[in-house]
C-alpha cells in the first residue's frame, strides 16, 4: 500500500513504527491520539568475569547486572532494569555481551555510552556500543545465535599474564583429534550428557551450529581456542564439551567415544567441566545488527530531526 492510499491513522502508525518505538493508542473525548513509549537502547559491553559472581543479581554478591543497573539508576532513577542476551557464571568473561534497557528520556548513543563508562569504570565494565532500537527488540528473545570462545594454553611454565584468562594445561593436546571429536556434536541433539544438574532449561535438545577448534602460537607453548555457536545453550554445556574435548586431545578418550557420551545421556560419562575463567561470551547475533549501519544512520538522523528507520 502506498502512502497516498493509506488512511491518516495508518500513516500515523507507519511513522510511529519507522521511528523505532512501539505505539500506544489512546482515546480522549472521542479523539484518537498516538504516543511513543519510552525509548529503548541496546548496549554492548565487555567485562572480566573474575571481578563478579556472575551476571545475574544476587543477594550477597557483586554481579555484572547489579553494577550496570546501579550506574543506570544514577542516570535515570525511574528506569534501570536490564535484560541480557545471556547470563554468564562467576568467572566467565564477556567480549560482546548485549543487554537492553528502557529509559524515561532520549539519549544520544554517544552520550549514553560515555556516561555509562564514566559511572561503571570503577566496576571494570566497558561499554563498547549503544544504539537506540524499537521497543519490540529484546536482547534475549530477539537473538538468533550466541557464540562463546574458550581458551586453553598448553605449556609447562605457569601463566603469569593469562592465569585468570585461560585454562592452563601443562601437557600438549592433539588439536586434530579434538576437531574430529567436536564434529560429532554438531547439529540437533539431546545434550543431557553435557548438562549441569542445576540447568533450568525446559528441554535438553539443542542445535549446535558451530564447535570449531583452532590453534594459535603462544609464548613457549600453544593456545587452543574452541568456538561454539547456537541459538541457545544448556547451563555449563560449553564448559562440559570443552572438558571432554580436552580429554580427547590428551589421549585419555578416543574420538569415537564422543558419540557414545552424547548418546548415553549420562552426565557422568563426559569429561570434567572446564574452568570458568577460560570461557568468554563472544557475541549475540540478531536478524539485523542493532549496532550496524541503520543504527548509525538513525542516530545521525535523530540529531538532525530527520526520518528514521527501525531495524526491528
Amino acid at each position: 500500500m502506498s502512502s497516498d492510499t493509506m488512511s491518516p491513522d495508518s500513516r500515523m502508525w507507519a511513522r510511529s513504527w519507522a521511528s523505532g518505538y512501539s505505539v500506544i493508542e489512546r482515546r480522549h473525548n472521542g479523539q484518537e491520539s498516538f504516543e511513543s513509549a519510552m525509548p529503548r537502547y541496546a548496549v554492548k559491553v565487555e567485562y572480566k568475569g573474575g571481578n563478579f559472581a556472575g551476571w545475574q543479581r544476587q543477594a550477597n554478591a557483586i554481579t555484572v547486572q547489579e553494577c550496570i543497573e546501579t550506574a543506570l539508576h544514577k542516570l535515570d532513577s525511574e528506569r534501570s532494569a536490564i535484560v541480557a542476551a545471556g547470563r554468564t557464571d562467576s568467572g566467565v568473561h564477556a567480549l560482546g555481551q548485549v543487554f537492553h534497557c528502557d529509559l524515561s528520556r532520549e539519549w544520544s548513543s554517544f552520550k549514553l555510552r560515555e556516561a555509562l563508562n564514566g559511572l561503571a569504570r570503577s566496576s571494570r565494565i566497558s561499554v563498547l556500543n549503544v544504539a537506540e532500537v524499537s521497543n519490540s527488540f529484546s536482547a534475549r528473545f530477539s537473538a538468533t545465535s550466541r557464540s562463546y570462545r574458550y581458551r586453553i594454553v598448553c605449556r609447562r611454565a605457569p601463566l603469569a599474564i593469562d592465569s585468570d584468562l585461560a585454562w592452563h594445561v601443562k601437557h600438549s593436546l592433539d588439536a586434530d583429534a579434538m576437531k574430529s571429536a567436536a564434529a560429532c556434536l554438531l547439529g540437533k541433539h539431546d545434550f543431557t550428557a553435557f548438562r549441569s544438574a542445576h540447568c533450568q532449561a525446559s528441554s535438553p535438545v539443542k542445535t549446535l551450529d558451530e564447535l570449531s577448534v583452532s590453534v594459535l602460537p603462544y609464548p613457549d607453548g600453544t593456545e587452543i581456542r574452541v568456538t561454539a555457536s547456537a541459538r541457545s545453550f544448556l547451563h555449563r554445556q560449553v564448559r562440559s564439551m570443552v572438558g571432554t574435548l580436552e580429554r580427547v586431545g590428551s589421549g585419555s578418550m578416543e574420538i569415537d567415544e564422543m558419540k557414545e557420551v552424547l548418546a548415553s545421556l549420562d552426565r557422568s560419562r563426559c569429561g570434567p567441566t572446564a574452568p570458568a575463567h577460560g570461557l568468554y561470551f563472544l557475541s549475540a547475533s540478531y536478524a539485523r545488527d542493532p549496532f550496524g549501519v541503520v543504527a548509525v544512520e538513525n542516530a545521525q538522523a535523530r540529531d538532525h530531526g530527520g526520518p528514521q528507520v527501525s531495524p526491528y
